[in-house]
C-alpha cells in the first residue's frame, strides 16, 4: 500500500477554508464529487456514512501527530479512496491530545475492500509519526509539492 493508491493531486486540498470537524468532513468528500470520482447521487450517503463512523468515535489519532483520518465504507464506492487535506489553522477534531488538527486523509471504499482500507489507515498512520514528513507537508507552498511529498515518502518503501 502506498499514497499512490488512493490519493491523486487533483484530490489534494493544500488550504481547507473548513473550521468545524463537519464543514472539513463535508468539504473534503465534495472532492470526490467535484472531480467525478463518485456519482453525485451518492453523496447524502456517503456523507451520512462518514458523519456517522465519526459518531462512534473522533478519527483525530492524536499523540502530536495533528493527524485525523475520516473514513467509511459505502456500497457505491469502487475501490479505495482518498482525499489529503490541511488546514493551516487546525481544527478542533476531539482528538485524544486536545490539540487541534491540521492533516486529513478521508478514505472511503466499500466492504468488499476491507482489507486495503485497513491497510491504507495503517500507511498513513505509519508514515506520520515521521515529525520531518509531516512538517513538509504543513510547509508546502501548494498541492502540487503536498503531492511530490507523498510520491517521495512512497519511494521510500
Amino acid at each position: 500500500m502506498q499514497f499512490k493508491d488512493f490519493i491523486a493531486t487533483e484530490r489534494i486540498i493544500a488550504n481547507l477554508s473548513a473550521s468545524t470537524k463537519s464543514e472539513a468532513i463535508t468539504e473534503l468528500a465534495e472532492v470526490f464529487f467535484t472531480r467525478n470520482v463518485l456519482s453525485m447521487d451518492l453523496r447524502e450517503g456517503v456523507l451520512s456514512a462518514l458523519f456517522h463512523r465519526e459518531e462512534l468515535g473522533a478519527t483525530a489519532v492524536g499523540q502530536g501527530l495533528e493527524l485525523a483520518i475520516p473514513h467509511a465504507k459505502h456500497p457505491g464506492v469502487r475501490g479505495l479512496v482518498g482525499v489529503f487535506g490541511r488546514s493551516l489553522e487546525g481544527i478542533d477534531w476531539g482528538a485524544p491530545d486536545g490539540e487541534p488538527v491540521r492533516l486529513f486523509f478521508l478514505l472511503l471504499s466499500n466492504r468488499e475492500c476491507a482489507d486495503r482500507h485497513l491497510e491504507a489507515l495503517a500507511y498513513i498512520s505509519r508514515k506520520f509519526r515521521d515529525k520531518d514528513f509531516r512538517n513538509l507537508l504543513l510547509k508546502a507552498a501548494n498541492a502540487g509539492q503536498i503531492a511530490d511529498f507523498l510520491e517521495d515518502s512512497d519511494n521510500e518503501d
